[in-house]
């Protein structure tokens, strides 16, 4: 009779290992548990190519001074740029131990409660990110229409140097993570976020030496609207794709359909239903799938090249497949059940 296993899949288990014993792979080291195959990025858990500790605590360490030399200068010399600037400079620096935090939690082992690791808090990272920075453009927007209707005296001299200065130490910041922004989002949001700021800070210079030919002190503030909108555009995706990442979409980088075709044509498969792919950090990306087949057993030989397969060609490196005799119920079957 039909029994359900812990997929609430039935199968028939006349023979029961050999019917419906799961087959559990990873890449380079098959090995049986039963139904199910494993593939880890490159045979086990990786949490990013490459370790940003040194740029983290450098780019944090430059960017909280300079924080505190722009906010200073702002005041003293009176500029809504200079000072709008300096907020956002402060929010990208909680940005980056935000995401710095982020990278140390993923690489926490998994445990009873967190079975996968705390990779996901990537994600979370990324979206706080993208909220603080939109917060921030409120507040400058603000403060911006109001010095519009009155502007006051900008000290221009000291408003250029200040911004040439967050020229050279964001820039610097940017290429500090340039190498990981097409891996990880987490780490393309301190990227966006420091090279946003260099072509800020250069808005910020362009601005006071306009004021200083032409004496129109609303340049300032039109500026801060400016760097507002700067910063809102280059937001918007960062948190688009932050709370797709969270919503658990498939992530950009993999095609759903073409991976269910390669499935569907696997040797002896007839049918592939209950796929479902999500990311599990911000550099990681699982996959459950259920394959019906005719046979007696797991093909253990196919479950291992599954996996292989699913990191090589599709990035997934954490794959978990169940294979079904042909025929046999599953109630997950219906494309509309979750």
């Amino acid at each position: 009779m039909p029994h359900g296993d812990d997929h609430a899949c039935g199968h028939d288990h006349g023979a029961d290992d050999a019917h419906a014993g799961h087959s559990h792979a990873k890449p380079h080291a098959g090995h049986s548990h039963g139904g199910h195959s494993h593939g880890g990025l490159g045979g086990g858990h990786h949490h990013g190519p490459v370790s940003y500790d040194r740029s983290f605590a450098l780019g944090a360490a430059l960017n909280i001074g300079f924080v505190v030399v722009e906010a200073v200068y702002g005041l003293m010399a009176n500029s809504t740029a200079l000072l709008a600037d300096a907020g956002h400079n402060l929010g990208d620096v909680m940005g980056l131990l935000i995401a710095w935090a982020a990278v140390w939690m993923g690489r926490r082992a998994p445990n009873g409660r967190y079975t996968y690791g705390l990779g996901n808090a990537s994600i979370l990272a990324s979206l706080l990110n993208s909220m603080i920075l939109l917060i921030g453009v409120g507040a400058i927007t603000l403060e911006s229409i109001s010095r519009l209707s009155a502007p006051e005296p900008v000290a221009e001299t000291t408003v250029m140097i200040v911004a040439g200065i967050g020229i050279a130490i964001n820039g610097f910041t940017a290429l500090l993570f340039m190498g990981g922004r097409h891996q990880d989002i987490n780490i393309k949001g301190a990227y966006l976020h420091m090279a946003a700021d260099a072509a800020v800070s250069l808005g910020v210079v362009l601005a006071a030496a306009s004021i200083g030919l032409t004496g129109w002190q609303w340049l300032d503030p039109a500026t801060s609207l400016v760097i507002a909108a700067v910063i809102t555009v280059g937001t918007w995706g960062l948190l688009r794709d932050s709370t797709r990442l969270a919503l658990a979409a498939v992530p950009d980088g993999v095609d759903h359909p073409s991976v269910e075709r390669y499935l569907a044509g696997l040797p002896g498969v007839t049918a592939v239903h209950d796929l479902h792919i999500w990311p599990i950090s911000t550099t990681e990306t699982a996959l459950t799938a259920h394959l019906v087949r005719p046979g007696d057993a797991p093909d253990d030989s196919l479950l291992d090249s599954v996996a292989k397969t699913l990191k090589e060609r599709f990035g997934i490196g954490h794959s978990t497949v169940q294979v079904e005799r042909d025929g046999a119920f599953c109630r997950l079957a219906p494309p509309d059940v979750v």
